[in-house]
């Protein structure tokens, strides 16, 4: 499996790519698109999205991640669902539960980084490979993002 993830800002790459090889299994592949902001990345997603649909494999997901930032999270949530309409791609949230679908929109109600890292020890509770040093990995991020663009 491959998982696509479209992101609306740097942090959140970061992010996600100190994460996901932790938590992933060993045969899930993942990219990070990462957009230039949340409306950068709402007006393009459609178009995004009709492009993908003329060539995704089967075992190919798409993740939408955007943060909340005190909007109305049903408005928000039913923006993403229909930038998806028309494209030929499915919603898991418009799917009964056996159904296929190709894109999951998901809001992360706080920044991104609080949503992962609120509470270590409970994090570290409910999923015990979680490193020890998880903290110290969390201020090399924030010392990261300040220091601005990675170099690759």
């Amino acid at each position: 499996m491959h998982i696509e993830f479209l992101l609306e800002e740097r942090s959140a790459e970061v992010t996600l790519n100190l994460i996901l090889p932790k938590l992933l299994p060993d045969d899930v592949s993942f990219d990070l698109h990462v957009f230039e902001g949340k409306p950068d990345l709402l007006n393009k997603l459609r178009m995004r999205l009709k492009g993908y649909s003329t060539w995704i494999p089967e075992n190919w997901r798409i993740i939408v991640l955007i943060d909340e930032d005190r909007e109305n999270c049903f408005e928000l949530k039913s923006q993403l669902e229909n930038a998806v309409h028309g494209t030929g791609l499915v919603t898991k949230s418009s799917i009964l539960p056996i159904g296929e679908f190709q894109v999951v929109n998901r809001l992360a109600i706080e920044e991104l980084e609080a949503w992962f890292f609120g509470d270590i020890a409970a994090l570290r509770e409910a999923y015990p490979r979680v490193s020890k040093s998880l903290q110290y990995q969390i201020t090399a991020i924030r010392m990261q993002l300040q220091e601005g663009p990675m170099k690759h």
